[in-house]
């Protein structure tokens, strides 16, 4: 079951060549024989018939002891001393090659196999950055938008043969060209076979492909395979940030690239629901609620504390009609973006396996209008809710220490944590509360 509303009905929290030679190898025969250039040279020719006997060899001459006493044998032929490193020098030119070769096709294999930008080690696998470019008691907006705005980019999703398609806007996460943005601003495009451009602060083009995107949590990256050499973003914590912080938007709304906007920090872990509701797949962000402009364009784009470092991806805005992602009533100082913590965990399982998964339950829930919990409409067999005792009735009120008010709170507090996890949840089950531990299970999405 998906961790979305359902209308009509109640809602569910479990959503939509070969090893080269090493250096220094003895070489056999064979391969010395050739450079000797006649098989006497290095090695000896065979034994000569001796005179007193004929068909036997004849013994090795005697040499004179270098201090006297017994003749001795004579020393065994020797190789030239120029030789092995010669041989050195070919057997390491031929490994470097060779794990060259190897190296080519290895990700090609893994291009063709596994999709284009992926990473076995996630995020381990790729240079980003951690520290805060800017000192904290330094920060200014123009500074922060200096280290920003060459690692944001504005990204045309083109679709369906059309000339314009969504148009969001990105940032660099790490050195080797992947970008962050949200899913619904590359969806139409990924699902259509559409072409997809970010455009850099220079305003230079590169074309770019999905390696994965998630439209439970509205994410998706993009490898720019032969993109532009820049410092990818700082990335910061959300969990640092408090109420009343100043934060930077950076993006293109509207279409107006490298556009920043500033404010401060509203809310905190604000529960939002964007995307399209009555399908499977809708959005629940735990999100940063911001003041800054966020305007349709701004999609995908880095929101960034004083430091310059990524707290969140501006992902919805409020308007006065009360829609979500680019309304046409546009800004009105209430913006949305999702935890860099959640971009983080969500970009690293798209980098491994070019998908995303988020935690499930296994029951679906509805509101019931009084703001005191989330109602369990049903719970699937064998699920994570049925083995932790969860029964159709049950109220939810709480997750750990986090109250509970209505079925996207409750969904929203679920999707915070990680499949594996256990969860208590505290439940009121016919006027008698109680907790119950619930391990979350896994789905694609």
């Amino acid at each position: 079951m998906n961790d979305q509303p359902a209308p009509p009905g109640p809602e569910s929290p479990d959503g939509p060549g070969s090893e080269p030679q090493r250096p220094g190898t003895e070489p056999s025969a064979e391969q010395t024989r050739p450079l000797a250039g006649s098989e006497g040279w290095f090695f000896p020719a065979g034994p000569a018939a001796r005179a007193d006997h004929p068909g036997q060899p004849a013994p090795p001459p005697a040499y004179p002891h270098p201090y006297g006493g017994r003749p001795v044998a004579p020393p065994p032929s020797r190789v030239s001393a120029w030789v092995w490193p010669v041989v050195c020098a070919l057997a390491l030119v031929v490994g470097l090659v060779g794990g060259a070769i190897g190296g080519i096709a290895v990700d090609e294999w893994r291009s063709a196999t596994q999709g284009p930008g992926r990473s076995d080690a996630g995020l381990g696998g790729v240079d980003i950055v951690s520290e805060p470019p800017l000192p904290a008691d330094n920060g200014s907006i123009a500074a922060v938008a200096q280290k920003l705005l060459p690692s944001t980019v504005q990204i045309l999703a083109d679709f369906e043969d059309e000339e314009l398609g969504a148009t969001g806007s990105g940032f660099f996460l790490d050195a080797q060209g992947h970008v962050v943005t949200n899913n619904h601003v590359i969806e139409d495009a990924a699902t259509s076979n559409g072409t997809i451009k970010v455009v850099d602060h220079r305003g230079e083009r590169y074309d770019a492909e999905v390696v994965g995107r998630s439209p439970v949590y509205d994410l998706a990256v993009l490898f720019v395979e032969d993109g532009p050499q820049v410092q990818p973003a700082a990335l910061g914590a959300s969990r640092a940030l408090r109420i009343g912080d100043g934060v930077v938007a950076i993006g293109s709304p509207l279409g107006l690239s490298s556009t920043v906007t500033s404010g401060i920090v509203s809310a905190l872990d604000r529960p939002v629901t964007t995307g399209r509701q009555a399908e499977d797949l809708a959005s629940y962000i735990n999100a940063v609620q911001t003041d800054a402009a966020i305007n349709p364009g701004n999609s995908g784009g880095p929101l960034v504390n004083m430091r310059g470092q990524v707290v969140g991806v501006n992902s919805a805005i409020a308007t006065t009609g009360g829609g979500m992602l680019g309304g046409e009533s546009g800004n009105i100082g209430v913006g949305f973006a999702i935890p860099i913590e959640q971009v983080k965990v969500t970009a690293d399982q798209i980098l491994r396996d070019g998908e995303a998964r988020y935690p499930i339950i296994g029951a679906t829930v509805s509101s019931d209008g009084s703001g005191e919990g989330a109602v369990i409409e049903s719970v699937e067999p064998g699920s994570p809710a049925e083995s932790g005792g969860l029964e159709a009735g049950d109220v939810v009120t709480a997750v750990g220490d986090r109250p509970v008010t209505d079925s996207p709170t409750l969904i929203v507090a679920i999707r915070s944590h990680l499949p594996g996890e256990e969860i208590t949840l505290m439940v009121d089950r016919g006027g008698e509360a109680r907790e119950i531990a619930v391990t979350l299970d896994a789905k694609v999405g």
